[in-house]
C-alpha cells in the first residue's frame, strides 16, 4: 500500500509534522502490524523524527542547520545557488522507517514525523509505504 500526500511548505526552511497524516493513513488502511516508510522524493528537503512537544526544537534545530549550511558560501558552485539546502536535506535523510504495532506507530511519547523543507516555499511531496 501506497499512498502520496502533498503539502505547500511557507519558508525557506521549516519543519512540518506529519504524524496525523501517516497515523491516519494506518489506520485508514486497517493496519495493526507492519511497517511504515516516510519517504521524501525531493534533494533539497527530507524526513525525520524528533520531538514534538517543544516548538523551539524545530527553530533550534532550523537555526543550527543554518549555522552549520549557510546559505551563502563564497565557495558553493551549485548554480541554482541553493547547495545548503542540498547539505541539510542529505544530513536528514530522504525517509524513516516506523514500525507500527497494535494498528499504531511505535513512537516515542515526545516523537512526531516532520517533512523538512530547505528550499521553499514550494509545494511539496512525500510517499507513505506500507509493508
Amino acid at each position: 500500500m501506497l499512498k502520496k500526500f502533498t503539502l505547500k511548505t511557507n519558508h525557506r526552511d521549516q519543519m512540518i509534522e506529519v504524524t496525523q497524516q501517516v497515523e491516519a493513513f494506518i489506520r485508514e488502511k486497517g493496519i495493526e502490524e507492519g511497517a511504515a516508510v516516510v519517504y521524501c522524493p525531493h534533494t533539497t528537503a527530507g524526513i525525520t523524527i524528533n520531538e514534538n512537544a517543544d516548538p523551539d526544537v524545530k527553530r533550534d534545530m532550523i537555526r543550527r542547520f543554518d549555522e552549520v549550511y549557510p546559505w551563502e558560501h563564497e565557495l558553493d558552485r551549485h548554480a541554482e545557488g541553493n547547495t545548503a539546502a542540498h547539505m541539510k536535506a542529505s544530513t536528514v535523510g530522504s525517509s524513516q522507517y516506523v514500525i507500527v504495532t497494535e494498528g499504531r506507530l511505535l513512537l516515542g511519547t515526545w516523537q512526531g514525523i516532520y517533512f523538512c523543507e530547505f528550499d521553499g516555499p514550494r509545494t511539496r511531496t512525500f510517499y507513505v509505504k506500507v509493508l
